[in-house]
């Protein structure tokens, strides 16, 4: 890695952390909070507008079901957090739903979990990013017009920050995330205030407005597919909790006790936020369509501000200020939730990898001690999304959940199939209590969570959920396919016995282009190696370059023969390969060894420029059987820098007489 690029990585994401220090990048709860439970909190800013907006068909008067389907939505909240609670003290080593999935219902049903929770994590951070670029564009009109740009400039920063480790980025964090949730219970508090205590009309910009509604008459099984829908939009809300049973490593310890206690802050922070939003909505007669051209009664021009927009600006009217703080958290808070995304998905891809079900760099920790190709991996997929749907959260929620809800329903199964297994071996009376609780908790937790997947796929598949299912299975078949490689090659290299038959001959072949410098290293090394048979070969592909080596290779003192290989083509790489295989076919017991002359150059556009046959004819040779490549360096000037740095930096260097500047 050249020393512009290497200054560039560390500007980007720091110095290095050695591996004994990754026990100082565990998270204490009041860091851990603002890490995992970003993604819920922010919930709040766009869960309620959702329920409000799929109400909308029917009319003003389907505003009145909201509190009802925000209830329910609560209720399934906090039976999810309760249930995983029991989740993360069960299995606290940060395999999550999958782990729990694989362990109790197999491996087929854990990577079922798998590839439905990261695809889940991948729309986690499109969803956030591209609401935060509609909260944003309520106050800033340039963000409104660009959006996506935005949003592919809010992930590429988040991505950049979670790079330099979970410890620091969960510091940068922290603000941002206590100040969303102080900012949202003083409006929510002032709002309340003013409107039961004081007697005010607070108002809403929409209040007033009606709605072209598309079904305002609705009834019977077509008002309760209405009321479903909404409900299945609002479980959006769910969404993040299962990210603190996939990141418990990330805790302090003792790690189980305190991600329980952070679930249940989370529960209690959000489903407050949650129904208050909803209700303070209500009370300033908020209207919320998803055509502007459907609110009737709305000035000419008239640009949609978001629900909690609309609310901060009724709860501070007269107060500037109040309306920018909210709205600037509100954003910060949705481009930080997707950092809910940034922690879980690189811990489940590291679980994964090791299973052998993604690729083995996912499994490594970079520099900084954080899954860098996993950060990377997770950005990209979110990035596409964001392009590909304009980054429309109407558009984008669809897809959203399914994921979610799959591992949620596994999870549950896979919960009781624990205790249930527990219970047949414990007999102490205290500890089968216990487990009876959490059995029963789970058992809540599984009829919850499989009636709202059933009714999340009856009223969202045609509108979009269909993508995420078909993202989902693809990765699933991928990840299969993966293992099944792995498996191939750990077969291959372990079971097979090796005859440790010696090759008879060695057959040395050095590539000649010049008589120069590096050319005559290249064949003294060869010699040193005592090949039974050595010779150089060069490729004519220039009739007067090929006769001027063959003249001076005979004036030479080098007692090598040199050999020209015809090329009417042109071409390099096949007549030497091709030669090489007459050499096999002629001799199959010995070993071929080409030595290929390459240069050391010091800057990066310099490499470019040099040494791409050698690459092509490498990757070529490798593979052919009973072929071995050697490359023989040589130094240019230009990597006289890198070359002295390298000496200086190396243990010991001064006391073995090198590197001391004489």
């Amino acid at each position: 890695m050249s020393k512009l690029t290497t200054a560039a990585k560390r500007m980007l994401v720091g110095r290095p952390f050695r591996s004994d220090s990754l026990g100082h990048t565990l998270l204490p709860k009041r860091i851990a909070l603002p890490v995992f439970a970003s993604d819920a909190l922010s919930s709040v800013a766009y869960a309620p507008e959702e329920i409000f907006l799929v109400l909308s068909v029917a009319g003003l008067s389907a505003y009145t079901y909201a509190p009802w389907v925000g209830i329910a939505v609560a209720v399934v909240m906090a039976v999810v957090v309760a249930s995983y609670r029991q989740n993360v003290h069960a299995y606290p080593s940060g395999g999550g739903d999958y782990e729990v999935a694989t362990k109790n219902l197999g491996p087929t049903a854990g990577l079922t979990v798998g590839s439905a929770l990261l695809v889940d994590y991948v729309l986690t951070v499109a969803v956030s990013i591209s609401s935060a670029a509609s909260n944003i564009g309520s106050a800033v009109p340039f963000v409104a017009t660009h959006k996506v740009l935005f949003a592919v400039v809010a992930i590429v920063a988040l991505t950049a920050m979670n790079l330099r480790g979970v410890r620091e980025s969960g510091t940068m964090f922290a603000i941002p995330t206590y100040a969303f949730m102080i900012g949202m219970f003083a409006m929510l508090i002032w709002g309340f205030v003013q409107t039961e205590l004081m007697g005010e009309q607070v108002r809403a910009e929409s209040y007033g407005f009606e709605l072209n509604a598309e079904e305002d008459h609705l009834f019977g099984i077509a008002l309760i597919f209405l009321i479903a829908r909404a409900f299945s939009s609002g479980c959006a809300a769910l969404t993040g909790v299962e990210a603190i049973s996939n990141g418990v490593p990330a805790f302090r310890k003792p790690k189980s006790r305190n991600a329980a206690t952070t679930l249940l802050l989370l529960g209690v922070i959000a489903i407050t936020l949650f129904m208050a939003m909803i209700m303070l909505a209500q009370k300033v007669g908020i209207v919320y369509a998803e055509d502007t051209a459907d609110l009737v009664g709305a000035p000419p021009g008239y640009e949609q501000k978001t629900l909690i927009a609309q609310l901060a600006h009724a709860v501070f009217a007269g107060f500037p200020l109040g309306f920018y703080f909210i709205t600037i958290v509100t954003a910060l808070i949705l481009v930080l939730a997707a950092n809910t995304a940034f922690n879980g998905f690189p811990v489940l891809a590291s679980v994964l990898a090791q299973d052998r079900f993604l690729p083995r760099q996912l499994h490594t920790r970079g520099d900084r001690l954080a899954f860098s190709n996993g950060i990377i991996f997770l950005a990209g997929g979110a990035v596409a999304f964001v392009v590909l749907f304009g980054a429309e959260v109407t558009h984008l929620i669809q897809l959203y959940i399914v994921g979610v809800f799959v591992s949620f329903v596994l999870s549950q199964t896979g919960m009781l199939r624990h205790w249930t297994r527990l219970l047949r071996t414990e007999t102490d009376p205290e500890q089968r209590a216990r487990m009876k609780r959490s059995r029963v908790i789970n058992a809540v937790g599984l009829t919850m969570t499989a009636t709202v997947l059933v009714i999340v796929l009856v009223t969202k598949f045609l509108a979009g959920a269909w993508i995420a299912i078909v993202t989902m299975a693809a990765i699933f078949g991928l990840m299969k396919l993966i293992r099944r490689h792995y498996d191939t090659v750990a077969r291959e290299l372990d079971e097979t016995e090796w005859d440790g038959v010696l090759p008879s001959r060695t057959h040395s072949i050095v590539l000649v282009s010049k008589l120069h410098l590096p050319t005559k290293r290249a064949i003294s090394y060869a010699r040193a190696t005592r090949p039974d048979t050595l010779e150089a070969i060069t490729v004519n592909v220039d009739e007067p370059d090929t006769r001027k080596l063959v003249r001076d290779w005979e004036r030479s003192d080098i007692t090598v023969p040199l050999k020209v290989i015809e090329s009417p083509y042109r071409e390099i790489t096949k007549p030497v390969v091709d030669y090489v295989k007459r050499l096999r076919k002629d001799s199959p017991r010995d070993v071929v060894t080409v030595f290929i002359p390459e240069y050391v150059v010091g800057r990066w556009w310099e490499q470019l420029l040099h040494n791409q046959s050698a690459l092509r004819l490498k990757g070529r040779l490798l593979f052919e059987p009973g072929v071995m490549v050697t490359s023989v360096p040589w130094q240019l000037s230009s990597s006289a820098k890198a070359r002295g740095d390298a000496a200086v930096n190396a243990p010991g260097a001064i006391r073995r007489g090198f590197g001391d500047g004489s």
